[in-house]
């Protein structure tokens, strides 16, 4: 089936890598479930599904997902594409809750999780509950309903201390962090139930995703929204260490492509794991200039200089990954740099927390 122009695509499914896996999508209509639907990756999943023609149930609980991104992906997709999604209110830790969320699913995307290093530091327990228990309850009801294909978020904080540059997933090191013993655990049963059942599963370990709809708020923000939040009210940006510490940015919209190529990957009963990132490695204080130098492009000067605080409790120093397994194994194109990225996702995060001002102002 040719795609239809007039599809509002996400730059990345524009791109002519993708067009195979679009037009693949487009004829064949499948039920897919989003785990974290209202979530940052969650909504970004869903809103593509919907561009491309299938059916998608979500589910959250809104404890760090939010029904703003859901009313967004909503006014994106239109009112015709929005009857194709149904929404369960339920919490990966209720068994129950997941055993009615698969019913009649053939692909799952498992998203729902409790992410952050220092919120894991500071409460192991509810993130082994949510992380550990959530996911096995979620992979056993998928195993369950006979699910064609489990695809499922995993973490580049399981390579540890591995100190060897760039991360293949063939080499890990001991876990630095309750959150990082969580990813690491969900990778452990996955190779079980392919070996015990024959079920089939990929994890994908993200390396730093970042993009449209990442909470800039709360105490565990990722970064980069932390960042560009900071810079637009006139405040202090941290910076936890000397500024060297290293990163393998990655943009939303590959994180996407790499998990729609995962579902409609062919493989026989196994599990795999696959790094998805970019390749590169840019230090805490190339993004601070990053960041400020884009918001200047948008008229937006931030003249403060960055403020260095303690290294905190479990943060590995670098970061990269090696992306070829992949490349190889998914056909997965890494289309978009942190650069890249930056450009298409600080528009947004401009408007948001503008509107967010003159709400408050």
């Amino acid at each position: 089936m040719a795609i239809n122009q007039n599809l509002l695509l996400p730059t990345w499914a524009q791109h002519a890598t993708q067009q195979a896996l679009c037009e693949q999508l487009l004829s064949q209509r499948s039920r897919w479930l989003v785990t974290g639907a209202a979530g940052f990756i969650g909504s970004n999943l869903v809103e593509t599904l919907l561009m491309l023609g299938q059916d998608v149930r979500g589910l959250d609980n809104f404890a760090t997902g939010h029904q703003r991104n859901l009313d967004e992906v909503r006014d994106r997709v239109g009112a015709e594409r929005w009857r194709r999604f149904s929404f369960i209110e339920a919490d990966v830790r209720n068994l129950s809750d997941c055993t009615q969320a698969v019913k009649q699913i053939d692909y799952v995307l498992h998203q729902a999780a409790l992410g952050s290093v220092p919120r894991s530091v500071n409460d192991p327990l509810t993130s082994h509950g949510v992380n550990v228990t959530g996911f096995l309850n979620m992979l056993d009801a998928a195993r369950c309903a006979q699910v064609r294909r489990f695809v499922y978020a995993a973490s580049s904080s399981t390579y540890g201390d591995e100190p060897n540059l760039p991360k293949r997933e063939d080499r890990i090191g001991n876990p630095l962090s309750p959150y990082a013993v969580t990813k690491l655990v969900n990778e452990i049963y996955a190779g079980v139930y392919a070996r015990t059942y024959g079920f089939e599963s990929i994890g994908l370990r993200y390396f730093n995703v970042f993009g449209a709809r990442q909470d800039p708020a709360g105490a565990y923000a990722a970064v980069i929204p932390k960042w560009i939040a900071a810079m637009l009210a006139g405040k202090d940006v941290e910076i936890f260490g000397d500024g060297e510490t290293s990163r393998d940015f990655c943009y939303i919209g590959n994180v996407v492509q790499a998990n729609l190529r995962a579902a409609l990957q062919d493989m026989t009963g196994r599990s795999e794991v696959y790094n998805v990132a970019v390749g590169g490695r840019t230090t805490l204080n190339q993004l601070f200039e990053i960041i400020r130098n884009n918001m200047a492009l948008l008229g937006f000067d931030y003249d403060r200089q960055p403020i260095y605080k303690t290294p905190r409790a479990g943060d590995v120093r670098h970061s990269q990954a090696d992306v070829s397994k992949a490349q190889l194994g998914l056909g997965y194109v890494p289309l978009f740099d942190l650069k890249a990225g930056m450009k298409e996702a600080l528009p947004w995060y401009v408007h948001l927390l503008a509107d967010v001002s003159m709400q408050h102002g």
